[in-house]
């Protein structure tokens, strides 16, 4: 069982002065720790009741929220291998997952019991990441393999089929993004390269019509291709209205191309450490996190600037930077630890590496809500509505 964590972060990082009261108001994120072992990937339900996560591990463990805690309910068990990502669809409530052990399997709940379908990816590297489209009807799978299988469900052989684009993909495939349309996919790999492809497929797809991209969408076409930067590409996400890309470097860089000003490409390169995963969550607002441990936003305006604006965590780390001195060497004292040994904490409410954020209420239009989990195996929701009380200046 995980409970709710919020006041024991404030009792640690706030002032020692300051009431518990004090602390209500401030409000605060909700935080759930999962243990020691590093959350490598999450995913939750349509209601947002159940959560499904890996710890670095070949395994899934399935969760279910019940007063104010997360309650282990399954252990999906299926991979040999580490797995690498995982995607939950909402309508369909099937679970995909994919690892390094070059397998892909679709969960399906049957009395009460998750049955594991494998899929047929061909590949002969670790599967890296994996995507449902819009519409439910297929996925996408990033490898090791330099290669995207696209995978689609046969209904005379019962079972999942891919097709595979290969072309101009250099490297691994780190990330992927479906385009709202249900046919474009977006993929960002180590070869320094964010790409649009056309993810058609005709045994499950209606003719697409055009788009900001383009209008030729054969299988595997490359719609755009946005190559150069100083670090692989982590992550790529598209706008809500998929006339936007955006994506992050290892090079601590945030980039958005837009479709609608012939594929013009904004860059900003930040002071920070390298960013691990991103998400729109306005029309004009990209959420971002990585190896600082510290949620941050971005704007990209209608002049085609992209421009950095808050920490997400700065309130707290203003909390935290604020305590009395005698009584920080008492607890020092009375725990028998010394200076060095308590500086291995960090005043941000992660820990250590936040490998992947996703929206928690609303969408990427309007999110109201979001979750980050990290190598520090807490996963902690955020409200919008209480980050804009406590930081000057933001605005989503």
């Amino acid at each position: 069982m995980f409970k709710f964590e919020e006041d024991e972060y404030w009792a640690q990082t706030s002032d020692p002065e300051e009431t518990e009261e004090e602390h209500s108001d401030m409000g605060g994120p909700q935080i759930y720790s999962f243990g020691y072992d590093p959350i490598t990937c999450h995913a939750f339900n349509k209601d947002r009741t159940k959560l499904a996560i890996s710890h670095n591990n070949n395994e899934v463990n399935l969760y279910s929220f019940k007063g104010g805690q997360w309650d282990l309910t399954d252990t999906l068990t299926e991979h040999v291998q580490r797995i690498t990502s995982i995607d939950w669809a909402p309508s369909t409530n099937r679970i995909v997952t994919c690892g390094a052990d070059r397998n892909a399997y679709v969960w399906e709940e049957q009395g009460g019991k998750w049955k594991p379908n494998l899929v047929i990816l061909r590949i002969n590297r670790a599967a890296t990441y994996v995507k449902w489209s819009p519409m439910e009807n297929k996925f996408a799978v990033g490898s090791g393999a330099r290669l995207i299988s696209v995978c689609y469900f046969e209904q005379e052989n019962d079972w999942w089929l891919s097709k595979h684009i290969k072309k101009p993909l250099r490297s691994t495939v780190t990330s992927l993004d479906w385009h709202p349309n249900n046919v474009l996919l977006a993929s960002g790999s180590t070869d320094f390269s964010a790409r649009v492809f056309s993810a058609y497929v005709k045994e499950v797809d209606e003719k697409p019509v055009a788009t900001p991209w383009g209008k030729k969408m054969t299988f595997g076409n490359v719609m755009a291709e946005f190559v150069g930067g100083g670090g692989w590409v982590h992550s790529v996400s598209f706008s809500a209205d998929g006339n936007k890309l955006a994506w992050v470097g290892h090079d601590a860089t945030m980039s958005v191309a837009n479709a609608v000003n012939n594929n013009q490409v904004s860059t900003i390169k930040t002071n920070y450490l390298p960013l691990m995963t991103c998400s729109w969550v306005s029309p004009y607002s990209i959420l971002a996190a990585g190896h600082g441990c510290c949620p941050m936003m971005f704007r990209y305006d209608d002049s085609g600037n992209v421009t950095f604006v808050a920490k997400l965590d700065a309130e707290k780390k203003a909390a935290s930077a604020k305590f009395n001195a005698m009584k920080h060497f008492q607890s020092l004292d009375a725990r028998a630890q010394t200076q060095e040994e308590n500086q291995t904490s960090v005043s941000t409410v992660h820990q250590n590496t936040i490998s992947q954020v996703s929206i928690f209420a609303g969408d990427k239009n309007n999110a109201a809500k979001f979750v980050t989990s990290g190598v520090d195996a807490q996963l902690i929701v955020w409200d919008f509505k209480t980050l804009e009380a406590s930081i000057a200046g933001l605005r989503i």
